[in-house]
């Protein structure tokens, strides 16, 4: 029951509250106790209900279910040997109290025994009347397991005790997908939808569904079904957008995604959306003007920050690409996706430090694609940091063993700097692996052409290879 202090039936929230100000001494019967608690726990005032727990078993000393509450205060402050003990207590005097075994598999889920917490579970499913909110328990211990089958199960199950549960019907869609069951998933939601034809969370997740499978028109209709149910559901009317924009609609996915700025207070992913979908159709100023509003909605997006950067990058505005990209880094410095492109634009603008400093960057924030460690190499080199750029290519060697590009541009390196044999097994290495990548030695390397080891090497491969 939630209380409201300002409905005349719930004087005693009123009283209560009085009474703490005053620090007086007000009796109440042990039921207004619990509703008074359970309120504080809907809002989350946990100190209030911790405060009506102990004056409530001051009063009532020997009433379970306030004894069942203190018990739900110990978990929460992770107390759980205090809150066992309290249990064992209880069980001893009403081994029939759901409850009890409830909040013992409780216990037993914050201690990482799932399978224990299961069997309790089941046993309080045996004698409770309220099985709806058991087997919403049971569901989310098996999602701890893994066990998404059995999960799935008892998700169907609470949402048959209650269809109005809509947390267990969005459970049950995420197991369908982890089980990678979308056919099934579809299927599951038609025969609910039967039986209820205006639930608008149905309607949506059976439309996300036709999107995995990619039955982008039956996806629409569902969409158009769940505004029919709702005509205020902000999620439907993105997916809309999102599919309208795959069928490369983008005016129909406009109006879907301006619909929602009118209904709430604007999101950052349909201003993100709208100013795609102009840029699709090739309105770059409005496109902009979008992407603004969205990264002042809503910085921390960083797609926000990558669609303007990528927009000044793709016009070559090189140095106003480069400012969104420090304020975006500002912002958020651990962002590997920044830092890709801050050194993409550094090495467009031939900032060659800059550039080599957001490519190390990015490998320290865990990019290890090829094409980042290639690129620090070849900038290193280019600055004359030969030991740094072999440093840079052995660490790529250990991702990539066996690349071509890789060896070749340590081959190069090492005989560059006068170390002979470790250039030459390297360039038996390349020539081994991908002899058509030779190119890299003539291109970043032209001036060891003439090096007799070299030659040899090339055409002692050339005689093996013929």
């Amino acid at each position: 029951m939630n209380l409201l202090p300002d409905e005349p039936n719930n004087l005693s929230l009123t009283r209560f509250e009085s009474m703490l100000k005053t620090n007086s001494i007000l009796f109440f019967d042990a039921d207004q106790f619990e509703e008074i608690i359970h309120h504080y726990l809907e809002i989350g005032k946990i100190s209030l209900a911790k405060k009506a727990t102990k004056l409530g078993l001051e009063q009532h000393p020997t009433s379970t279910n306030l004894k069942l509450f203190q018990v739900e205060m110990f978990i929460f402050e992770n107390e759980l040997d205090t809150a066992d003990a309290l249990l064992e207590e209880l069980y001893q005097i009403e081994q029939s109290n759901e409850e009890i075994y409830i909040q013992k598999a409780n216990i037993l889920s914050r201690r990482d025994d799932h399978e224990g917490a299961i069997k309790l579970l089941e046993t309080a499913l045996e004698i409770t009347l309220d099985k709806a909110d058991v087997l919403s328990l049971l569901g989310m211990e098996y999602l701890f397991l893994e066990d998404f089958e059995n999960a799935k199960n008892s998700f169907m199950r609470c949402l048959e005790s209650d269809d109005t549960d809509y947390s267990a019907l969005y459970n049950i869609i995420y197991c369908f997908e982890c089980l990678e069951e979308n056919e099934e998933a579809i299927e599951y939601l038609n025969v609910f939808l039967n039986k209820n034809p205006y639930c608008e969370v149905a309607w949506h997740q059976i439309g996300k569904q036709y999107c995995i499978v990619e039955k982008y028109k039956k996806a629409l209709a569902a969409f158009d079904f769940a505004i029919i149910s709702d005509d205020r559901f902000v999620g439907a009317y993105l997916e809309k957008g999102k599919v309208l924009e795959k069928l490369n609609r983008f005016e129909e996915a406009i109006e879907s995604y301006t619909i929602t700025l009118g209904i709430d207070d604007p999101t950052s992913f349909a201003l993100l959306r709208i100013g795609k979908c102009y840029e699709k159709k090739g309105n770059s100023e409005l496109s902009l003007q979008y992407f603004t509003k969205c990264v002042e909605e809503d910085p921390l997006l960083d797609k926000g920050w990558i669609a303007i950067t990528d927009y000044y990058y793709k016009r070559k505005d090189f140095e106003k690409a480069l400012y969104f990209i420090d304020r975006a880094i500002s912002i958020d410095s651990e962002n590997v996706h920044y830092w890709k492109r801050y050194a993409k634009i550094n090495k467009r603008l031939q900032w060659f430090e800059e550039a080599e400093a957001g490519f190390r960057k990015t490998i320290e924030l865990g990019n290890y694609e090829l094409e980042t460690w290639l690129t620090r190499a070849d900038i290193l080199t280019k600055l004359g940091e030969y030991e740094a750029a072999i440093n840079n290519l052995t660490q790529a060697n250990e991702f990539y063993p066996e690349c071509a590009e890789i060896e070749f541009r340590l081959a190069g390196l090492y005989y560059v700097t006068a170390e002979m044999h470790s250039g030459a097994f390297h360039l038996k290495n390349a020539l081994d692996i991908e002899p058509e990548f030779f190119m890299i030695i003539e291109e970043l390397f032209p001036m060891i052409l003439s090096s007799k080891s070299v030659k040899e090497i090339v055409k002692n491969h050339k005689k093996t290879t013929l």
